[in-house]
């Protein structure tokens, strides 16, 4: 049984013909890319803002140059029509080309102005690949290159993408704030350097988490008006060869109109088209993001580990099973695909900052990859910070008992009475704690060093945090009487320790004699 190939139309370059499936929306160029850069296995349609983007500029392209008396009007009509199609999600599926190319997006650009035609032909009555009505390169590209069209629409695509992520993160950041408030008064032993250190509650923990989210919504805001910065106009190297005059002008007006951006048109073209520092720039903002959101699931993830025999102060949402061999094992699976998302964007990074040292002369070749690194960090992040609200962040609790517990027996407490009984004083008392296993407020008020009123006053979850101050009048220490409660707390100390000690051995064989 014979197959019978599909039907196909012929299109010809200056390197030869090729055949083209007949109904295809793309041609020659594209065809060439798709054979050259079989690399990546992902079309630039997995990005689609930077599809809509490129529909846009080629929209505002249209518009000019139907304005400036350089293409006819119909013809400019049919274009605008096909570009509003895309930017509605038609098409999409015919961007084909792989996004890590050679050429500066040559064939990104090709890809678009191809689609564009074709789609513009067909609503008219004509078949793909009749450019005698409507061409690629002469109509579709009039007055354009490559070179400003390709980071021109990356930047358009990382603002669309970036302001989904700035939005994402904002949630995210009210997310945490909620739990702040919601823990206000719940205390805890702080850690520096994974010890113990003194009390605090771990609402303020939790909104320390929101106030770092606070700042990198910020810092990422600040990228968009750099991102708007644009050389289109510049077309080869940015001196406006064979555009008019008055086209750099005049399409930079209509893309903001089209996108409701403040664009402005680079001062100096020639830098603007060989320069990608904006793009390291906003690679650099991501990966610091990325890396704070990261270090706040690594505390996540510690905060909750156990659930017997880890922290376990706060409780995760248990998201799925998390062993094929220990049953009853659950993971923090959220937190723990944000790290991996974090390691990645700060890859990504790495990758952009070398392709920018890389460009050569009047023009960066490897924008393909930055704009593939840009594009998938935004898309990442932006789905990393959903995830960790809706299915972690949301969802946490706290474990009161447990952190009851921690807290009454945590020598940090102590630190709070430093001030009134002497550092010496403190310290035998934190030893003594430590060895015995007992509260630090019933060895003060044993030791007679406070009453019990005071010590409560004084170690109550408002003054514990920071909240209250603890020191509002600081008593002035007196030295020989704090030496002397320091000996007291240390012959404690000592009678503690050797108390246990004999229990222990009385525990092993009786008379305490070693075996």
């Amino acid at each position: 049984m014979t197959t019978t190939p599909p039907p196909t139309r012929t299109e010809t370059d200056s390197l030869g013909s090729i055949e083209i499936p007949r109904d295809a929306l793309w041609g020659i160029h594209t065809a060439r890319a798709l054979e050259n850069f079989a690399i990546s296995r992902r079309p630039i349609s997995v990005y689609p803002d930077l599809v809509n983007a490129l529909a846009t500029v080629k929209q505002a392209a249209a518009r000019a140059n139907r304005e400036i008396g350089v293409l006819d009007a119909w013809k400019a009509e049919w274009i605008d029509a096909a570009c509003e199609r895309i930017k509605a999600g038609e098409f999409h599926d015919e961007f084909v080309v792989g996004v890590i190319q050679g050429g500066a997006g040559t064939s990104t650009n090709m890809n678009a102005n191809e689609v564009i035609a074709n789609v513009a032909l067909v609503a008219n009555g004509h078949a793909p690949g009749d450019y005698g009505v409507l061409h690629p390169l002469d109509d579709v590209n009039r007055s354009q290159s490559t070179n400003d069209v390709y980071p021109t629409a990356v930047k358009l695509a990382a603002v669309f993408s970036l302001r989904r992520l700035l939005v994402e993160h904002g949630l995210l950041r009210d997310s945490f704030a909620a739990k702040g408030v919601e823990f206000e008064h719940v205390l805890k032993v702080g850690r520096t350097q994974l010890q113990d250190a003194v009390p605090m509650t771990l609402g303020q923990e939790f909104h320390g988490f929101a106030t770092t989210l606070t700042e990198d919504t910020d810092r990422l805001g600040y990228t968009v008006p750099l991102l708007c910065e644009i050389n289109l106009g510049a077309t080869a190297i940015g001196t406006g060869i064979t555009a008019d005059p008055n086209y750099a002008a005049t399409v930079c007006r209509q893309l903001r109109e089209l996108t409701g951006l403040d664009l402005v048109t680079a001062a100096d073209l020639v830098e603007a088209t060989s320069d990608t520092g904006v793009f390291m720039t906003l690679s650099g903002v991501l990966k610091r993001s990325a890396i704070k959101l990261s270090k706040i699931c690594n505390d996540l993830r510690l905060l909750s580990s156990g659930p017997q025999a880890g922290f376990g102060e706060i409780n995760l949402p248990p998201r799925q099973a998390g062993s094929s061999i220990m049953p009853g094992k659950v993971n923090p699976v959220i937190p723990e695909v944000v790290n991996q998302v974090a390691f990645a964007v700060a890859g990504a990074d790495l990758t952009v900052t070398m392709a920018a040292e890389a460009g050569q002369l009047q023009l960066n070749a490897f924008e393909p990859v930055m704009a593939h690194s840009l594009l998938q960090s935004l898309a990442w992040m932006t789905a990393g910070c959903r995830t960790l609200r809706l299915n972690c962040v949301d969802g946490i609790t706290a474990n009161l008992d447990r952190l009851d517990t921690m807290v009454s027996t945590s020598v940090g407490v102590v630190t709070a009475l430093t001030p009134y009984i002497g550092y010496a004083a403190a310290s035998a008392l934190a030893k003594t704690a430590l060895l015995t296993h007992r509260n630090i407020a019933d060895l003060v008020v044993e030791a007679d060093l406070m009453s019990r009123e005071q010590v409560t006053k004084l170690t109550s979850p408002a003054r514990l945090s920071g909240i209250e101050a603890i020191t509002a009048a600081m008593p002035i220490i007196d030295l020989e009487a704090e030496q002397a409660r320091a000996e007291a707390a240390a012959q404690a100390a000592r009678e503690a320790a050797a108390a246990a000690s004999a229990s222990s051995s009385a525990s092993r064989g009786g008379s305490g004699t070693p075996e």
